[in-house]
């Protein structure tokens, strides 16, 4: 990669800010992009919380960042010596952030402007794959996953989503008659709760899980839970998909 030229101070400051807002707070040579987060100093301080579910030392392996953002992870992953990091997301705006996020840190990174539905595109799967703060934005939540596990995650998955509602996970059959109405009626039963309009003043908050529903998700898609080092967060690994999931439809091929 070409090595970018060093900037003056003032300069550096006024590209930052042209480049704004900002929703990940990087620190660019001193520069904080987003010092006035309403999560504070996000994503660094949930980072600090489960970086250690990682390989200290990604060296060999290769790294696909789905939905992200100014490039936070995939800065992160090319600091733990991961030998590729691609960063897809499909808002031009947040590339244009990354890309010049890892400019200023001297990082080889390949930022690419697409969907999640497009990772067929890639021809190619990651050893890890970072899915994090995407899959309540989605309309087709379990299509993504199956997406993912189809064409991308090769071993491993760090995935986290926004969730609400009960936390508890509920101890259920693997079948029940079809008169019962009872076990939907209980709180901790697997559950997404639509968003017509908005939450949080955001129109791409669709579906919101409850903790169960998380998890189910995540096997029913084919990811074994590895670990769950904060509340939202987990390390998966591919595994089995559910015996009646259908593979995902031909145009995710085009």
């Amino acid at each position: 990669m070409d090595v970018a030229r060093p900037m003056k101070q003032e300069d550096l400051q006024r590209r930052i800010e042209e480049l704004g807002p900002w929703f990940q707070n990087l620190n660019i040579k001193g520069h904080l992009t987003a010092p006035d987060h309403f999560l504070g100093d996000y994503p660094t301080f949930k980072w600090k919380g489960f970086q250690h579910v990682l390989p200290p030392d990604l060296g060999g392996l290769s790294v696909l960042d789905v939905g992200c953002n100014a490039g936070f992870y995939a800065l992160e992953m090319k600091r733990r010596n991961a030998a590729r990091v691609v960063g897809i997301d499909s808002d031009p705006h947040y590339l244009a952030q990354a890309r010049f996020a890892a400019e200023q840190a001297g990082m080889e990174i390949e930022f690419r402007e697409m969907s999640v539905y497009d990772v067929a595109r890639l021809g190619e799967k990651f050893d890890l794959v970072i899915f994090m703060g995407v899959l309540y934005h989605l309309r087709h939540p379990l299509l993504a996953l199956d997406l993912l596990y189809e064409y991308a995650v090769g071993d491993m998955m760090l995935f986290q989503c926004l969730q609400r509602g009960d936390e508890r996970i509920p101890d259920l059959r693997e079948d029940y008659n079809f008169s019962e109405w009872s076990i939907f009626d209980q709180p901790e039963y697997p559950k997404l709760f639509f968003v017509e309009e908005r939450y949080a003043s955001d129109p791409t908050n669709w579906f919101i899980p409850n903790k169960a529903a998380v998890e189910a998700m995540l096997r029913s898609a084919g990811f074994r839970i590895d670990d769950h080092p904060e509340r939202e967060v987990y390390l998966c690994r591919r595994s089995q998909r559910h015996y009646a999931v259908e593979p995902p439809p031909s145009f995710a091929t085009q």
